[in-house]
This record gives structure tokens, C-alpha cells and sequence, in this order.
């Protein structure tokens, strides 16, 4: 087991993390606490699915359930950039960013799903 601070997955989560939490507090009012507190909680539920997939011998579960944070943070960015609660500087580089933890996820996911048929 891999030190979850040290998995590519995990720093660039972490990172999104951090950008959602910058841009959160620059929202609108109206916005803030709903659509604000929803991404961060869903970022956060994905860090600490992550954390949990790494230290379990099972992992496909933990990992299913982080594509689902990640799809919502997805469509919730979407959804900041529609209501004009983000730049699009800031829109591209979380874009970026949920990209290639979707990636790593997926490939993770695969590699799990491969392990656990070949026993």
C-alpha cells in the first residue's frame, strides 16, 4: 500500500480541493451556500474515497463511488461556469484538473476490475 499523500490521484484532487474552496468564496451570495458547500462536500467525499480505496484490499466499491463525486463535481462546475460564478481562466483549469482525476480513477477502476477476475 502506497502512502495516500504520495498518489498522483490524490495530489491532484487535493489540488482541486484547494481551487474549489478559492473560487467558492468569490460566489454570489444566493449561491454560496448551496451550490458552493455542495462542490466542496463532494470534493471532499472524493478525497476521502480515495484515501479509503488505498488503504482497503477490495477497492472497487470506494473506487465506483469516486467517479460519482467525480461526475457531480462535473456537472456542478458546469453549473458554477452557467450561472457566470466562475472565470473561464478558473473554468479551464478545474476542467483540467477533474479530467485527470477522472483518469486516474478510471485507470485504477480498470486495473481493480482486472485483478479481481483473475482470482
Amino acid at each position: 500500500m502506497a502512502l495516500y499523500d504520495l498518489l498522483p490521484v490524490y495530489k491532484v484532487s487535493y489540488d482541486l480541493l484547494l481551487q474549489l474552496y478559492h473560487i467558492s468564496k468569490n460566489m454570489e451570495r444566493d449561491y454560496k451556500f448551496t451550490l458552493g458547500e455542495k462542490i466542496k462536500n463532494e470534493s471532499t467525499e472524493l478525497i476521502i474515497n480515495i484515501y479509503k480505496a488505498n488503504t482497503k484490499e477490495d477497492k472497487i466499491d470506494l473506487l465506483e463511488k469516486a467517479k460519482t463525486n467525480i461526475e457531480v463535481i462535473r456537472l456542478l462546475i458546469r453549473v458554477y461556469k452557467d450561472l457566470k460564478q466562475i472565470s473561464l481562466k478558473d473554468f479551464i483549469s478545474v476542467s483540467e484538473k477533474i479530467e485527470n482525476t477522472s483518469k486516474q480513477i478510471n485507470a485504477w477502476y480498470t486495473q481493480q476490475k482486472k485483478i479481481k477476475a483473475s482470482t
